[in-house]
């Protein structure tokens, strides 16, 4: 399986095109340490009115086939409480040209890594929407955003929970014909700015990927005479350059 969890882009919210609230949310792929159970997410706001921005989690889980499935989080049995992610707030008010920030919090056994949707939309606020905001300060914000043609982007995030007790474990396997990575630890392994270029013209290359390797999956390409390939092995707080010729 050549890319894993490479499937995150942008999701556009259309009420028309242009002006209005512009967020930006930095990287789209986000992970907590073993060790940490918070994770602060800033919300950049470029737009020239201000963004109500809604922050909504899911979990991602992988059947044996790597195939992936977005589920509602669930509360514990014992005690009722939320099992997984949380965004507290879970809605920002950001100014024009603000920023604004959302603590993710872990709340759950962490023996094994697990996987998050994170969506920050931006919409117009409504009542049920619960933003400290008056309903004259809603229906003028309404009027403002009539004065032009505006599209509301939201962004789709993923988030990785690394286990308590993290363990990386890449072993490679170099073959004649074909270079592999297999992920024996249980933590995400990244393969970053992986470049397949030709050997005597750096022009020649194929677009730039980036892929993650889960534990027990592999990241596998065919060599072939004439190539290089250079990438980043990213594995928690440390990375080392590789390159393969074909």
């Amino acid at each position: 399986m050549k890319q894993l969890m490479a499937g995150v882009g942008l999701c556009l919210y259309a009420l028309g095109v242009q002006a209005g609230p512009s967020i930006n949310v930095g990287v789209v792929y986000d992970y907590m340490d073993g060790d940490k159970g918070t994770y602060l997410k800033r919300v950049f706001n470029g737009g020239d009115s201000t963004a109500f921005v809604k922050i909504s989690v899911a979990e991602i889980r992988y059947n044996a086939e790597g195939i992936s499935e977005e589920v509602p989080l669930e509360n514990h049995a014992d005690n009722g409480a939320r099992d997984g992610l949380m965004a507290s707030p879970a809605r920002l008010i950001v100014p024009s040209n603000g920023m604004q920030g959302t603590r993710l919090l872990y709340v759950g056994e962490r023996e094994q890594e697990r996987y998050f949707r994170v969506r920050f939309v931006p919409v117009v606020p409504e009542r049920e929407d619960e933003f400290a905001v008056s309903q004259e300060e809603r229906e003028a914000y309404k009027e403002t955003l009539k004065a032009g043609i505006n599209v509301l982007a939201g962004y789709g995030t993923v988030f990785f929970v690394r286990p308590t007790h993290t363990r990386f474990d890449t072993r490679i396997d170099d073959g004649a014909g074909k270079y592999q990575l297999n992920n024996s630890g249980n933590s995400v392994v990244v393969v970053d700015e992986f470049k397949d270029c030709a050997a005597t013209n750096a022009l020649d290359c194929q677009p730039v990927t980036k892929n993650h390797i889960l534990p027990g999956r592999a990241f596998r390409f065919d060599k072939q005479a004439g190539r290089v390939y250079r990438f980043n092995l990213v594995e928690g707080g440390t990375q080392k350059t590789i390159e393969v010729r074909g």
